[in-house]
């Protein structure tokens, strides 16, 4: 499903169901030392599918530990994000000599809780997916719309280091399968105020990603 919405030249791998704990890292089992079981299945596929798509662009499999805010450490080189949600994982990468960054997000396709979207979505964003659910109300615009924040999210911190809030990026959803991310917050290392990002509806999962080349 994510390489639906992937170039060329990023490297994905996902999952429906998930690797066996042993495929960790030494490095890596501290960092789920205490996590609850189903946190533990989420890092623990999250990391195999990492490593499945680092092979697919030539990098050897290794430890990856989490960095600042739970971000993914990657290899020297490299960018990539993971992301999980029920019933579904995957991982994305690319060399830093073709992506600046890369971010993807799954959803269970189901609408946002009435009480979430208000914290997410700003009135014209929500007058936006109105017109969206008119035309198409098998679609949940509004979950795409927070996977796309999502997405956005993580291409935004690996650059800047900073937070990102939901109302700092206004999308604007394309129901052919695209969108593009307006960001209110300015940052010389992301380069960009404007990110254009792709989603997919498939098989009650929603998929959304982003990947910023490099000049």
């Amino acid at each position: 499903m994510i390489n639906e919405i992937l170039p060329p030249w990023v490297a994905s791998a996902e999952s429906f169901g998930d690797a066996p704990e042993d495929s960790l890292f030494p490095e890596e089992r501290p960092l789920i030392a205490r996590a609850v079981d189903r946190r533990r299945r989420e890092f623990v596929t999250g990391r195999h599918c990492a490593r499945l798509a680092l092979g697919r662009i030539g990098v050897p499999p290794g430890p990856i530990p989490r960095g600042e805010r739970g971000a993914p450490v990657w290899p020297a080189g490299v960018v990539g994000s993971i992301t999980h949600c029920a019933g579904y994982r995957a991982a994305a990468v690319a060399s830093a000599d073709e992506a600046r960054a890369v971010g993807i997000d799954a959803e269970t396709h189901a609408p946002l809780p009435a009480e979430v979207l208000p914290t997410v979505a700003s009135p014209g964003e929500i007058a936006a997916l109105r017109a969206l659910d008119d035309a198409d109300a098998k679609i949940c615009w509004d979950r795409i719309l927070f996977s796309a924040k999502e997405s956005v999210y993580k291409v935004w911190f690996p650059l800047t280091r900073r937070w990102l809030d939901f109302s700092e990026a206004v999308v604007d959803i394309d129901a052919s399968g695209s969108f593009s991310a307006r960001l209110l917050a300015g940052d010389p290392a992301l380069g960009t105020r404007v990110l254009s990002g792709r989603w997919v509806v498939s098989d009650g999962l929603i998929a959304t990603s982003i990947a910023l080349p490099r000049p």
